[in-house]
């Protein structure tokens, strides 16, 4: 792998934090501030949201596009991905499950009756890495939800099946947090909707209503864990009619105090959710971000630096209630080399985030405030040339990680030796 000259990074940095000092901000406390910021990392990038249950009759609700070869077949390999990826982004993250990843030695149970311990191995797994976990309920690729309706199901049996997961989901996630002492936070999704013309919108959402307030009835200690909730503009089969909508779930998470995940794929391409931060946080006890990045549609593509991604990352680092922002990324895409996608998308974040604390937000707030727009324009647009870049690499030199993408010289040879052997 390519060999960097540290004095040279070094000089580069004392330069640009000069640099910075005159914008007023300290570099040194930038890289600190970011080692106090975790990602969350989606597992099913790794086995294209396979999970491990190998269900015979199941029917598939989500799919990852493309055939790239190499991906994970079990726990071991996942996981063996994941500290790869891991290896090549900065600080200390977490990664999200879903209930499909449970692990045993046997039959895995079905839904309804998973326990903690079948996701022992990735708690003992976390605690030895020394990195936080997520969980995820799973309400879709199950043939009770081949209707395309779960919580919000007409058959009282269908929701009383889905209820109890979202129940045994919560308990799992207070016990990861338990065992990890990282919060665990207990993301809901569901894919209940309809394809076409819908006249009864209302008793579907009556029903979700019902059943959410069900699954919430047991109190949980936040310090180990929180529910988030997660709404979608439309899905596949739900193209017309989606039951747990933002409007639905933004009500019920200010209602009942719980987080309101925004996935930046599941909204319309003329919304940004960057502006919806600021104003969700003056009402909600804290957010989820899901960053995906979304072409024409919710497909859930991997995360690069845009325009708007840096939009949400500014909103991140400037509001009062930053700790109650959890980061987490969503997307699957099985057309590139796997655990690459982990590492572009987490590396994007984090560059974003860099460059978020290293703006020199206090001068052009001070000309916001004194009405001098002139000014705010023009220090809008200076800013764009400091040289972020050597802050970052700085940032890596400390990691001992490559800042630019000689990381996947080592990759490929991962590929070689490792993923090439998996069928």
């Amino acid at each position: 792998m390519k060999k960097y000259n540290e004095k040279e990074i070094l000089l580069e940095y004392q330069q640009a934090y000069e640099i910075f000092k005159e914008e007023g901000v300290d570099c040194n406390k930038v890289i600190k501030e970011l080692s106090n910021f975790s990602i969350s990392f989606p597992c099913w990038q790794g086995d294209d949201v396979t999970g491990f249950e190998n269900l015979t009759d199941n029917i598939s609700q989500i799919k990852a596009t493309g055939l790239y070869p190499g991906k994970a077949r079990n726990g071991d390999e996942l996981r063996q991905d994941l500290e790869k990826a891991l290896s090549y982004i900065p600080g200390h993250h977490k990664i999200s499950l879903h209930a499909i990843y449970a692990e045993c030695e046997n039959k895995i149970p079905d839904r309804d009756s998973l326990e903690p311990e079948h996701f022992s191995r990735w708690i003992d797994w976390a605690k030895e890495k020394n990195i936080g976990l997520d969980f995820n309920p799973t309400f879709f690729n199950h043939p009770l939800a081949k209707t395309g309706f779960t919580l919000s199901n007409q058959e009282k049996s269908i929701r009383d099946f889905w209820i109890k997961h979202g129940k045994i989901s919560r308990n799992i996630a207070e016990y990861i947090g338990k065992k990890t002492s990282i919060v665990c936070i207990n993301n809901i999704w569901i894919p209940d909707g309809w394809k076409d013309l819908t006249w009864n919108r209302e008793e579907p959402r009556e029903r979700l209503l019902n059943s959410l307030d069900e699954i919430f009835k047991e109190e949980k200690d936040p310090k180990f864990m929180k529910d988030s909730l997660e709404p979608k503009l439309f899905g596949i089969g739900s193209e017309s009619y989606v039951t747990g909508s933002y409007d639905f779930y933004l009500s019920y998470a200010i209602s009942r105090k719980k987080i309101l995940c925004l996935d930046t794929g599941h909204f319309h391409p003329t919304e940004s959710c960057s502006d919806k931060i600021s104003s969700l946080l003056l009402f909600l006890d804290g957010l989820l971000l899901h960053i995906s990045r979304g072409i024409r549609w919710d497909s859930d593509h991997i995360p690069i630096r845009t325009d708007e991604l840096l939009e949400i990352c500014r909103q991140i680092v400037n509001s009062k209630k930053r700790e109650d922002i959890y980061i987490g990324l969503d997307f699957f895409d099985a057309s590139i080399l796997r655990p690459a996608a982990w590492i572009i998308a987490g590396r994007a974040v984090i560059q974003s985030l860099l460059v978020a604390l290293c703006e020199p937000v206090k001068k052009i707030n001070l000309k916001e405030k004194e009405n001098d727009l002139t000014t705010r324009l023009a220090l809008s647009e200076s800013i764009k040339d400091l040289p972020y870049s050597a802050i970052w690499k700085r940032l890596c030199l400390e990691y001992n990680i490559p800042w630019d993408s000689s990381w996947l010289e080592d990759l490929k040879y991962y590929e070689q030796n490792v993923l090439s052997k998996r069928e």
